[in-house]
């Protein structure tokens, strides 16, 4: 059965009038009963008993009538459902983040999304790094906002803006009055870092590799705040992506422009390669693409 098939029949059973079926569903006569015919022929039998001067439903026909009246409602409910969704009027919009993008530089981006959009849910995973990756391969969610992942098949990355790491140190501590600081000078302090497999350490110690540095780690954590806190009571220094900033502030920490080397990763929005964004969050990539700027520094 067609749904083209179903309204021509709804039409004429709540008629009763092969004419005012016609005028109701704006088509000919010949194309309605054309329709109706089909109907019965795939059936296997008359849904109407017709005469010169009446239509009947048959037996059949009674049986049909309230099951038609369900499909098309059940129909019409999804086809407005797939409207909104289109146009953005419902929907549901889930995200996965890593902590410093989705509490830095995220709330404001949510802001003007359910300004233009108030209808759409929003969640927001904020994980680390990894779980970002693993969030989009599992389809838990259909793109997050990361540091470039290593490269396979499966992630497509598209790169946002560069992030720039920048020096942590406690506010009471010499380098406290300082702009910026060197690597070198940085690490005569012990120096408090993420625990592997971070992403951001992994970064870190492959970067300073090339320039001929070691990253002697004196205390390790599994989040950013907590590095942030043990720098801020003083018990060594550290460096962070410098979207943290803020936070680290926050803690009392103390941020300077970190060089000698400068070291800088892209941030970026990480789908499935073979999966296509929904309109929802279409919209958002959007967005986020067009509020974004290139580097992000002290």
């Amino acid at each position: 059965m067609t749904v083209k098939q179903l309204r021509a029949f709804l039409a004429v059973a709540q008629t009763l009038s092969f004419a005012k079926a016609c005028e109701r569903l704006h088509v000919t006569q010949s194309a309605l009963s054309l329709a109706v015919k089909s109907l019965e022929s795939q059936l296997g039998g008359a849904l109407f008993s017709r005469t010169t001067r009446q239509v009947r439903l048959t037996p059949e026909g009674e049986t049909l009538l309230p099951l038609a009246r369900r499909l098309l409602a059940e129909w019409d409910d999804v086809e407005d459902a797939m409207r909104r969704r289109f146009h953005l009027q419902q929907g549901h919009l889930a995200i996965a983040a890593m902590p410093s993008f989705a509490s830095n530089r995220l709330p404001p981006l949510i802001a003007a999304f359910r300004q233009r959009h108030p209808s759409i849910g929003v969640t927001i995973h904020d994980v680390i790094n990894e779980q970002v990756v693993e969030m989009v391969l599992t389809q838990r969610v259909e793109f997050g906002i990361a540091f470039a992942p290593p490269a396979q098949q499966a992630l497509a990355f598209t790169p946002l803006y560069l992030d720039r790491f920048v020096a942590a140190v406690p506010p009471d501590s010499a380098l406290a009055v300082a702009s910026e600081v060197s690597w070198t000078t940085l690490l005569d302090h012990p120096f408090i870092t993420l625990q592997r497999p971070s992403q951001v350490r992994v970064a870190l110690e492959r970067q300073l590799a090339r320039h001929g540095v070691s990253l002697p780690v004196a205390f390790e954590s599994h989040q950013l705040a907590t590095v942030g806190q043990l720098v801020g009571k003083g018990l060594g220094v550290s460096a962070v992506p410098a979207l943290c900033r803020e936070q680290m502030e926050a803690l009392g920490v103390r941020c300077l422009a970190l060089r000698d080397p400068v070291i800088e990763r892209p941030v970026g929005v990480v789908t499935r390669a073979d999966q296509q964004l929904s309109s929802t969050a279409s919209a958002f990539h959007a967005l986020l693409v067009g509020s974004v700027g290139e580097v992000v520094e002290v």
